[in-house]
């Protein structure tokens, strides 16, 4: 019977140690497999930041001759306001140097009107 409960124990003691390495396995896989998944995320995450790039820059490709046809109208615009300001200065330039002369040349002196006349 000692023989047999020693070779009992015995068998116990492989089962433990072979269940021990088959959770050792299990948790190895499952390390790997954690690895692998982020591995093939960042692939994919790089894959995406990539077709997003391509996406903005055929947008803003696509976009770009409308912002410099829209500078162009602008620019346009601009001139053409330029334009009318300056002919408005020349045409009235001197009307406004010959009011601003006269105003400060031909100053006729005469007494403020909160000023009360002194009685002698």
């Amino acid at each position: 019977m000692a023989g047999q409960s020693s070779q009992s124990i015995q068998t116990l003691l492989d089962a433990e140690k072979e269940a021990a390495k088959v959770v050792q396995q299990a948790r190895q896989y499952r390390v790997q497999k954690l690895k692998d998944a982020r591995t093939q995320a960042t692939k994919e995450i790089e894959e995406y930041r990539k077709q997003k790039e391509q996406q903005f820059k055929s947008f803003e490709a696509s976009h770009a001759g409308t912002t410099q046809s829209a500078q162009v109208a602008v620019d346009k615009e601009t001139e053409v306001k330029r334009k009318e300001i300056t002919a408005a200065y020349d045409k009235s330039k001197d009307k406004v140097v010959k009011k601003l002369l006269d105003r400060v040349v031909l100053v006729q002196p005469e007494l403020h009107r909160n000023l009360k006349k002194l009685e002698s």
